[in-house]
């Protein structure tokens, strides 16, 4: 397809700066645009970044004028189009030059295995080779795709969307527009067990798994099932691969949990919680509302509400900085340390 930057500035709502004829032929990254493609920077923090770009257009905030611009990497004056925000704008061109997904098609394959017991909702697709069990109701749309399997008595709102080979438990609760990727698994056994004659006996796990509203399931995480309650996490939050949940575990809403984040039994978190990649929480800790905790570190308490915690044991991060910074000097510190030895004369001394 081709357009010109006029044209695009009208589909998103936008002020041109700069030759609004100019032909464009498809949207890029900064770092891949051509002379006929369009980019986009998010913030004006990232500014900086055009001045290197081969894009002939780009997609900016609305505070960033030409001025702070300056010309592309190929010397030829950048075309703008300034919006109020700019991702949102690029994903709409982005759909417009390269088209839309072919939508998924509607039914059940006759390759699927459903459940004469199940309820399958209008305008679902069930692709082959997946499993719905026994008792279990889908929402309209679902999409489940091919070897997916819903155990028995599960219940998915409308919209949801079960990616190759996502397993949910018997029993597990899925909202509305909810996204499993492939090889996530929802409601596993936890991870219970009691030592009796010096064997590890399983504790058995008889509680379920259940998802608000707009939750999103990174691949290959897993959330167990409670072992006498139900593991539930809050509507609008995301999971990001490689995620941990335990058993018993209440996350709530709007939370984000980066990649290989480990979350022990019996947890809960509040609302607008941050777990940055590889934190692992231990088991009955309770992170309060919009507290965010920083790459790798390791949670052993209570994190009050809209702190930011760094650190293995996690401290605040201003006091977890300082202990860094110090770290930093140790050799330095050492040094001195053995001069002055040396000087008082205690250089053999423990």
């Amino acid at each position: 397809m081709q357009v010109t930057v006029q044209q695009l500035a009208a589909l998103v709502q936008g002020e041109v700066h700069g030759d609004g004829g100019r032909l464009i032929h498809a949207a890029r990254t900064l770092n891949e645009a051509g002379p006929q493609d369009v980019t986009f920077v998010e913030t004006d923090r990232h500014a900086r970044h055009l001045k290197n770009t081969r894009a002939g257009a780009a997609v900016v905030p609305t505070e960033l004028g030409p001025d702070k611009v300056g010309p592309g990497a190929g010397g030829q004056p950048l075309t703008l189009i300034r919006v109020h925000d700019p991702l949102t704008a690029f994903v709409a061109i982005v759909r417009h030059l390269h088209g839309q997904p072919e939508p998924a098609a509607h039914g059940i394959d006759p390759r699927a295995a459903v459940h004469p017991g199940a309820t399958v909702g209008e305008g679902a697709s069930i692709f082959p080779f997946a499993c719905v069990g026994e008792g279990s109701t889908l929402g309209a749309r679902c999409q489940i795709h091919s070897g997916a399997v819903v155990g028995r008595h599960c219940r998915l709102g409308d919209d949801v969307i079960l990616y190759p080979n996502a397993v949910l438990y018997d029993g597990t609760v899925l909202g509305d527009r909810v996204i499993v990727h492939a090889n996530a698994v929802l409601g596993a056994d936890g991870f219970g067990y009691r030592l009796q004659g010096g064997r590890h006996v399983k504790v058995p796990q008889l509680g379920a798994v259940e998802l608000g509203d707009d939750v999103e399931v990174g691949a290959c995480a897993t959330i167990d099932r409670g072992t006498f309650q139900v593991t539930r996490v809050g509507a609008g939050t995301k999971i990001d691969n490689l995620v941990m949940v335990g058993h018993n575990c209440q996350i709530g809403r709007h939370n984000l949990f980066v990649s290989q984040v480990g979350v022990a039994g019996s947890c809960s978190t509040g609302d607008y919680v941050v777990l940055a990649g590889q934190v692992g929480i231990a088991d009955h800790v309770h992170i309060h509302d919009g507290a965010q905790i920083g790459a790798r570190s390791g949670v052993m308490r209570d994190v009050p509400g809209g702190q930011r915690f760094l650190g293995a044991p996690a401290r605040p991060e201003g006091e977890e900085k300082r202990i860094l910074l110090c770290l930093d000097r140790l050799p330095e510190l050492s040094r001195d340390v053995r001069r002055l030895k040396r000087q008082l004369g205690l250089e053999g001394a423990a």
